[in-house]
C-alpha cells in the first residue's frame, strides 16, 4: 500500500468538468488523453498477469509497464505540474484543467503501481519454481552470501562513494531515474548522528547473478541496492548503522528548445544536459525507510509539486528487463524467424529489379526488415545509383541504415539525410549519428525547426537505359532494425513515377522550405493531411446519407484530435459503420447511445507491438473490397501529427498491395479475439472474449501472421492453396489469388 503526499488530491478547486461549453462542446463525449494512456498501460500490465504467457515474457511485460510509467511521469505528469505551477489553465479535451487532470491521474497511477508490485510478488515464486529466483541477501545460504560479500568488496565497493550530508557537504545531485541508499550513522556515545548517502552508479548492474552452485538451487539474482545495505559495514567501518533507506528519483524530462536558435545542435546539447538536472517529479521510497532519512529527502527535493510514493516492494521495476535476457528458452515465446520476401530472392537479391517488376509491401516483423537495409546497401554499392535521400527519426545504437548511407557518400553518391533532433529521448543519439554522417560526406539537414520530421521515406534515383528512375520506400515505422523485430509495421516499395516525384517534393519541403504547389498522390502534413482525412470521412457520411454502402476502418496508435473525432461521430451518426483498432490513447468514446452507436474501438496488445497505421474507406463499395480507398501513413490522428509534424499518407492503388493491407493486415486486426480489448461506452476497456461478436472461433492475428506471413512478394515460391483466407466471418481454406 502506498503512503503519499499529493498536492493535487481532489479538493475545493479540483472539481469535475462542466457539463457543456459555450460552443456546444460536451466534455463528456471525450476521454481524457492522460487517463486513456494509463488505461493502455494497464492493458500492457495485464499481459504480465496473463497465465497463458511464458514466465519471462510476463516479467518483460511488467518491466515494460514500469518503464512506460516512468516516461509518463517524467514527461506527461511533469508537464501538467509545470502548467499548474505557472497558473496555466489549458483545458483538455474532456474539459479538465491541469490540476483536475492531476487529481484524476494520481489515483490511476497509484493503482497501477500497486498492481505492478502485486504482479512481481505473484511472479517471483513461479520463477523460483522454474529455477530463477530474485532473492534477498538474507535468503542466501552461507556459501552464497560469502561469495556475494566478496563480490561486493572486490567489484562494487571501488565504484561507489559514500557522501556525508552536513553543512560542509552539500546534498549530492541525483540524476533522473537515479537510485541510492541513505544511512543514519553514529560513531560513539555522546556523538550526534551523521547522514551518509551512497548513489548507485549507472554503469553498475542492477541485479547481480550469483554463480550456479552444485546443489541444484535456482539461478539467483540479487538487487544491487540490497548488497549496498547488507554489506554497508565495509563502507562505514567504525560506525554503527542506526537506520537506512532506499530511494529513487524521477525528474522532468521534457525538452524546451528555442525554435529560432541559430545553432540547433548546440542548443539541443545544452537542453539535454538541462534535462538531466530537471525538477524532481517523483520520489520513491522503500517501505522501511528510516524516518530521519526520509525527512531529509523530503526536505531536499522540491516536493510541493512532486509526488512521494512509499512502495510496498522493489523500486525501479523497469530494470527487471535485464533478468529477461537469461538464456531460458523454455520460459520465453517460441523463437520466430521472419521470412525474407521471395520476390526479391526470385530476382537474385536485386531489390531494384523486384520493385521494377511490381510494387510490393513488406509486413514486419513477420517479414524481415533486412530487405529495407538491403535496399539501401544495394543503393550504396550500385554504380548506377546517383542520389539517395533519407529521413531518420530513430535509428538505434548499431544502425546498418546509417552505415549504408555513409558507404554511399564515400562512394561518391549524393546523399542527403534528414535527421530529426527532436525525437524524444533519442536526441543525443541522433546528434551523434548526424556528426558521423557529416564526416562521411553526407549532407545532413535537421528539417524545419518548428516541425518534427516524422515521415518515413527513402528515395533512390538510379540511372537506367530509359533514363533516371526513382525508387521509394515508404514506411509506417522507424528505420530501426531492433524495433522492427518487435513492432508490427509496413514497408511499401514502389517505382511509381508520380510517387517518386511527390517524394522529391517532400524532401524539398523539409530541406529547403519549398512548399509543393501540388502533389499527385502523396498527402503531407501539416499541408493537407488533416483536410484530406476530413474529406474522406465526410464522403463516407454523404454515401451513407444517400443510401450507399459506407464504412471506415482505421488502425492507429493514438486518436486524440477533436476535429477528427467529431467528424467520425458525425459519420457514425449518418450511418457509417466505423471500426477502429487503436492500440494506445483513444479520446473517442465508442458505443455511446445518440453519439457513437455505429463506432467500435478495440486495442490489440500481444507478443508484438502494433505500430502500423492504416486508413480504409469503403468509397461507395464494401469493406473489405476492391473499390475501397486504402492508405498507409506515418501519422496518428493527433493534433501534433496533423499540425506540427511532417508526415505522409500514401494511397495504395496496386491491387496486390491493396488486397494485402486491407484483406489481411487490417482485417486480421479486426478479427482478433485472443489479444483484443474492446472499449466500453464509459471509455474503459474489457477483454474481448470468444463469441463476443457472434463468432465462436478464437483468432490470434500475431500467430496467424507468424504461420502465414503476408502474401506480397511471394512470387511463385509457395503453394497459395494452403494459406487460410481471412473473411469478415473468420478464416477459410480458400486460395488467395492475385499475390
Amino acid at each position: 500500500m502506498h503512503e503519499t503526499y499529493d498536492p493535487y488530491a481532489p479538493g475545493s478547486d479540483a472539481e469535475g468538468p462542466d457539463a457543456a461549453g459555450e460552443d456546444g462542446f460536451v466534455p463528456g463525449n471525450y476521454v481524457n488523453r492522460e487517463l486513456s494512456w494509463l488505461a493502455f498501460n494497464s492493458r500492457v500490465l495485464a499481459e504480465a498477469e496473463n497465465d497463458a504467457y511464458p514466465l519471462l515474457e510476463r516479467l518483460r511485460f511488467l518491466s515494460i509497464s514500469a518503464s512506460n510509467l516512468d516516461e509518463f511521469t517524467t514527461v506527461r505528469i511533469a508537464g501538467l505540474e509545470g502548467q499548474a505551477r505557472r497558473g496555466i489553465e489549458d483545458i483538455a479535451i474532456d474539459g479538465r484543467d491541469p490540476r483536475q487532470q492531476l487529481a484524476a491521474i494520481r489515483q490511476e497511477v497509484l493503482e497501477i503501481e500497486d498492481r505492478q508490485q502485486a504482479t512481481l510478488q505473484a511472479l517471483a515464486p513461479k520463477l523460483a519454481e522454474n529455477g530463477l529466483e530474485i532473492a534477498a541477501v538474507e535468503d542466501l545460504d552461507k556459501d552464497e552470501a560469502k561469495w556475494l560479500e566478496a563480490y561486493f568488496v572486490s567489484d562494487i565497493l571501488p565504484l561507489i562513494t559514500p557522501q556525508a550530508i552536513d553543512p560542509s557537504h552539500p546534498f549530492p545531485f541525483v540524476a533522473n531515474t537515479g537510485m541510492g541508499a541513505i544511512f543514519r550513522l553514529k560513531r560513539g556515545k555522546g556523538q550526534s548522528s551523521l547522514m551518509e548517502m551512497v548513489l548507485i552508479p549507472s554503469g553498475v548492474p542492477r541485479f547481480v547473478r550469483v554463480p550456479d552452485s552444485e546443489n541444484d538451487r535456482a539461478t539467483l539474482y540479487v538487487a544491487i541496492e540490497q548488497l549496498i545495505v547488507s554489506f554497508a559495514k565495509h563502507l562505514f567501518p567504525g560506525f554503527k548503522i542506526q537506520g537506512d533507506g532506499l530511494f529513487r528519483v524521477l525528474r522532468d524530462s521534457d525538452l524546451e528548445v528555442e525554435e529560432e536558435a541559430e545553432d540547433l545542435v548546440r542548443v539541443f546539447r545544452t537542453a539535454i544536459q538541462r534535462r538531466r538536472r530537471g525538477r524532481a517529479v517523483l520520489l520513491e521510497l522503500d517501505d522501511e525507510c528510516d524516518e530521519a532519512a526520509e525527512a531529509l529527502l523530503r526536505e531536499h527535493f522540491d516536493l510541493d509539486e512532486a509526488m512521494i510514493v512509499k512502495t510496498g516492494g522493489m523500486l525501479g521495476l523497469s530494470d527487471l528487463a535485464t533478468i529477461c535476457d537469461e538464456p531460458r528458452p523454455d520460459l520465453k515465446f517460441s523463437p520466430f524467424s521472419p521470412r525474407y520476401p521471395e520476390r526479391v530472392v526470385a530476382h537474385d537479391g536485386d531489390c531494384f529489379s523486384a520493385i521494377r517488376e511490381k510494387d510490393f509491401v513488406v509486413h514486419h516483423p513477420y517479414e524481415s526488415f533486412e530487405v529495407v537495409v538491403d535496399f539501401l546497401r544495394q543503393a550504396a554499392s550500385d554504380p548506377a545509383v546517383v542520389s539517395i535521400k533519407q529521413t531518420l527519426y530513430r535509428a538505434g545504437d548499431q544502425s546498418p541504415v546509417i552505415e549504408a548511407l555513409m558507404d554511399a557518400a564515400e562512394a561518391g553518391k549524393a546523399v542527403t539525410a534528414v535527421v530529426e533532433l527532436k525525437a524524444r529521448f533519442d536526441e543525443e543519439r541522433n546528434i551523434r549519428w548526424a556528426s558521423e554522417l557529416e564526416r562521411a560526406g553526407v549532407q545532413v539537414v535537421y528539417g524545419i525547426a518548428e516541425l518534427k520530421t516524422h515521415a518515413k521515406v527513402s528515395l533512390v534515383v538510379r540511372r537506367e537505359e530509359e533514363g533516371y528512375r526513382t525508387y521509394c520506400h515508404f514506411g509506417t515505422g522507424n528505420y530501426h532494425p531492433t524495433n522492427a523485430k518487435i513492432y508490427t509495421d509496413l514497408s511499401y516499395f514502389t517505382a511509381n513515377p508520380a510517387l517518386g516525384r511527390d517524394a522529391a517534393k517532400l524532401f524539398n519541403f523539409v530541406t529547403g522550405y519549398v512548399e509543393p504547389a501540388s502533389l499527385e498522390k502523396l498527402v503531407i502534413s501539416p499541408l493537407s493531411l488533416r483536410e484530406k482525412l476530413g474529406e474522406l470521412i465526410d464522403a463516407e457520411a454523404a454515401n451513407a446519407a444517400a443510401g450507399k454502402p459506407a464504412a471506415i476502418w482505421a488502425k492507429l496508435n493514438s486518436l486524440t484530435d477533436r476535429g477528427i473525432i467529431d467528424r467520425l461521430y458525425a459519420a457514425g451518426s449518418a450511418g457509417v459503420d466505423i471500426q477502429l483498432v487503436v492500440r494506445g490513447i483513444c479520446s473517442l468514446r465508442a458505443g455511446v447511445p445518440g453519439l457513437s452507436e455505429n463506432i467500435r474501438v478495440k486495442s490489440v496488445i500481444g507478443r508484438f507491438l502494433e505500430h502500423g497505421r492504416i486508413w480504409a474507406f469503403a468509397n461507395g463499395g464494401e469493406l473489405p473490397g476492391k473499390q475501397a480507398a486504402v492508405f498507409l501513413t506515418s501519422a496518428d490522428a493527433m493534433e501534433r501529427n496533423l499540425d506540427r509534424r511532417v508526415e505522409l499518407m500514401v494511397p495504395l492503388t496496386n491491387k496486390t498491395v491493396h488486397a494485402q493491407v486491407l484483406n489481411q493486415v487490417m482485417l486480421a486486426n479486426i478479427l482478433d479475439t485472443e489479444q483484443s480489448w474492446r472499449m466500453t461506452p464509459d471509455g474503459g476497456y474489457e477483454r474481448l472474449r470468444v463469441g463476443d461478436d457472434g463468432d465462436e472461433s478464437a483468432f490470434n492475428c500475431h500467430e496467424y501472421f507468424m504461420r502465414n506471413p503476408s502474401l506480397s512478394g511471394r512470387g511463385t515460391a509457395r503453394d497459395l492453396d494452403s494459406i487460410p483466407r481471412l473473411t469478415l466471418r473468420g478464416t477459410s481454406a480458400s486460395a488467395v489469388s492475385g499475390a
